[in-house]
């Protein structure tokens, strides 16, 4: 079963990637914040996290730190509004898989998510 957290502020993006990722065949969890996604990630890690790097609160950059620590392996897609070439590229080094800048082609986005359950 290809599951997947979804964590953005806005609930615009969570619904249209929550949409195009259930008719792709993926169970899916939302989040609206940091808070929430590590809740999520802690009653049932999933195979992939999409993640928000601009949220009040836990900002995503912190969720990846932890998600990495305590989950070294799960593979985090990094999600930002913003061009901030130096955030994506801490998220990079911190273990991010990919990065997308909003507005993003959801078309790129479910390709990347799926390859990471390609066996």
């Amino acid at each position: 079963m290809r599951k997947l957290l979804i964590v953005d502020d806005q609930s615009g993006i969570r619904l249209l990637l929550d949409e195009v990722f259930k008719k792709e065949g993926f169970v899916t969890r939302l989040a609206a914040n940091g808070a929430e996604a590590l809740e999520a990630v802690q009653d049932e890690v999933p195979g992939c996290v999409l993640l928000d790097m601009k949220m009040p609160g836990i900002d995503g950059i912190e969720v990846l730190k932890s998600l990495k620590k305590n989950w070294p392996d799960l593979p985090v897609i990094m999600m930002t509004a913003y061009g901030e070439i130096e955030l994506t590229e801490d998220a990079l080094k911190l273990g991010a898989v990919k990065y997308f800048t909003k507005p993003f082609d959801i078309y790129e986005v479910r390709d990347a998510v799926n390859a990471l359950f390609v066996n």
